[in-house]
């Protein structure tokens, strides 16, 4: 079970993609020794956007993570490799689905959506968001599932999958259909979706 995760997002200095993107791809190996980091993804947002999602059974297990070597790494290179320090958004896991083995086949797809609770619906919202676990755990194709209360506030979830097909199955399933059904009650904000690339992943 996890409890806690942090999303950390790095704007790219020009013409610094492909050496962050290595960066991202080796830091693996670091991340592989860390017993207490659960799940961890390296992610492509967009052009010169990258970013990390990762999950803990526990603050100490986050805490461990942040002292750790990949975290370093990140800050030793913020000035050549960024155009601000990297952003680090500690957040709560609310329910999650993990793969009982690796799966088959790498994960490439992500998406990560948030939205704010309409004001004195955060309780609602959150057993929402647990209760469609049990939608996500049918969907064969969402490999890795993580709804979420981010320390700024806003709700989410982020989800992994092998390719577009199973995004779009996901994003065509019933835990979308149910967030459009009940949006004028429980959302305080439009949610915004991003379509990140995972390019290096540890389940």
């Amino acid at each position: 079970m996890v409890t806690r995760g942090l999303l950390v997002r790095c704007e790219v200095a020009a013409g610094k993609d492909a050496e962050v993107e290595a960066f991202l791809q080796s830091a693996i190996t670091a991340v592989n020794a860390e017993r207490g980091t659960t799940a961890w993804f390296a992610i492509r947002f967009g052009r010169s956007e990258y970013g990390i999602f990762d999950v803990f059974p526990d603050d100490a297990s986050r805490d461990a993570h942040l002292g750790g070597a990949v975290a370093a790494g990140l800050m030793q290179r913020s000035q050549a490799l960024f155009t601000k320090p990297p952003q680090i958004t500690r957040l709560d896991v609310l329910a999650e689905k993990l793969p009982a083995a690796a799966p088959a086949a790498a994960v490439t797809k992500g998406l990560l959506l948030t939205f704010k609770a309409k004001n004195g619906h955060e309780a609602q919202v959150e057993q929402f968001l647990r209760n469609a676990k049990a939608f996500v755990d049918e969907e064969p194709l969402t490999i890795a599932w993580f709804a979420i209360h981010l320390a700024d506030g806003h709700y989410g979830i982020f989800d992994v999958f092998p390719d577009n097909t199973g995004r779009f199955a996901h994003l065509a399933g019933r835990v979308a259909q149910e967030l459009a059904k009940h949006a004028l009650t429980l959302l305080g904000s439009v949610p915004d979706p991003e379509l990140p690339s995972i390019i290096a992943a540890k389940l």
